[in-house]
Order: C-alpha cells, then structure tokens, then sequence
C-alpha cells in the first residue's frame, strides 16, 4: 500500500478502535484514545509494514487487550 493511502486509513482504522475501547471498557473516547496511543499495539499500527491495519477491528481489539493483561502482544498468523 501506498504511504499516502495508509496515512489516509489509519484516522479510520483509530477511530473504530477508539470507539470499540470507549464502549468495551466503558470509558470516554478521550480516556481510550490515550489508552490506545499509549500502547504498544498503536505503535505497530502506525507502521505500514506490520500488515496489522489489515486486521478487523474485533482482531485489533483483541490485541489490545491481550496486551493490557500480559503486557505482551503475540500476533496470529494470518
């Protein structure tokens, strides 16, 4: 994908996330933008090479929150 494809993507792809975080964990947009943000999750994200803007928001959000619980986070293959 294009550099400037990805970079008109990820908005998208964040904000879906933000919003599955907001309602699954019952916290404001704000508190689950800096939630994600912070994660090591959105820092794989936002490399285009990762391939993880691909995933379904349900995949994405399962990583996050594997990586909440173990602090690690184990990709599938896919």
């Amino acid at each position: 994908m294009s550099q400037e494809k990805f970079i008109a993507i990820m908005p998208l792809i964040s904000a879906d996330l933000v919003a599955m975080i907001a309602e699954k964990q019952n916290i404001t947009h704000e508190a689950a933008i800096k939630e994600l943000y912070s994660s090591k999750l959105y820092g794989s994200l936002e490399k285009e090479e990762t391939k993880l803007w691909q995933y379904s928001t349900h995949m994405l959000y399962s990583l996050f929150e594997q990586e909440e619980k173990n602090g690690e986070i184990v990709f599938p293959d896919v």
